[in-house]
């Protein structure tokens, strides 16, 4: 299994959109896979859903072969209530993420849902 404690953890809920378009940008599959909680959900536009790591990795290898550029969009007002945390972004084209933050027991971030375009 890739070891997923060498990317920089995200010490806010914040910090897990950017890491997302630095990662993407550079194609590091592994980086992108360790922003998530070992369970979590990936949401797709189509009503599909990848669960859990080995399917999120799936997604996100097939995503980078392509070598797509991500823009960074505007990040909206992070709601949190305890050790969750409601994010979402306005991307450049149009579309809205939102996510599901969850903090961890050592005080970093994962997301635990993530719903990348939700409207376009």
């Amino acid at each position: 299994m890739p070891n997923l404690t060498r990317h920089q953890p995200a010490t806010t809920p914040d910090d897990l959109g950017r890491f997302f378009v630095e990662r993407a940008n550079a194609g590091d599959v592994d980086g992108l896979v360790a922003l998530y909680e070992p369970e979590a959900v990936l949401a797709f536009p189509s009503g599909n859903f990848a669960t859990g790591h080995a399917e999120i990795r799936a997604v996100y290898t097939d995503l980078v072969a392509d070598a797509p550029r991500f823009e960074p969009g505007q990040q909206q007002p992070t709601l949190i209530t305890d050790d969750l945390a409601l994010t979402s972004t306005r991307l450049v084209g149009g579309g809205v993420t939102v996510e599901v933050a969850h903090r961890q027991p050592d005080g970093t971030w994962l997301w635990a849902i993530d719903n990348p375009n939700i409207a376009g």
